[in-house]
């Protein structure tokens, strides 16, 4: 069975994206919103949720609150073709890669790592060299985040309704 995409309308999407800015939102202020009842607004949403267009409610924290005070992206090159369950399997054991992507282009997979300090980040990169697969990595530390309102610099995500007009 193939996927299907659902199709969602204009209510859908600023259901969306009040949402996006605040999770925490009540169906009631969202219906207000969007002139809907909060009941109209639940079966929207619930409808959403079975079909995966939403996935899930989290908090985002911004990353030094935490001690994560160092951010890298990682290169990971592969001996032969390491496949995507291998590389998941690796990146799902260290705490600190907060994603991992197979790319296109020379490498097989990037990393984004986070940790206390540049020790730490070295630490956890001489590991993930250690992997029997792993040919070599390349690193490129963070320095300022372009878009510090974006969830990887720990702040909520912009409505998409907020970003349509730049």
């Amino acid at each position: 069975m193939t996927y299907q995409q659902p199709v969602l309308d204009d209510l859908d999407r600023r259901i969306l994206a009040a949402l996006v800015a605040n999770a925490r939102t009540s169906f009631t202020e969202i219906g207000h919103a969007v002139g809907l009842s909060a009941p109209a607004v639940k079966r929207r949403v619930d409808r959403m949720r079975e079909t995966e267009v939403i996935t899930g409610f989290t908090t985002v924290v911004r990353p030094a609150a935490l001690g994560w005070r160092t951010e890298a992206y990682v290169e990971v090159f592969c001996d032969g073709a390491a496949p995507p369950r291998r590389l998941a399997e690796v990146a799902r054991t260290y705490p600190e890669v907060v994603a991992a992507v197979t790319v296109t282009g020379g490498a097989d997979a990037l990393l984004h790592i986070r940790a206390a300090d540049i020790d730490h980040f070295e630490e956890v990169l001489e590991r993930i060299r250690a992997e029997p697969f792993v040919t070599r990595t390349n690193s490129f530390i963070a320095l300022t985040h372009l878009l510090p309102n974006s969830p990887e610099a720990g702040s909520p995500a912009t409505p998409p309704e907020e970003t349509a007009g730049r």
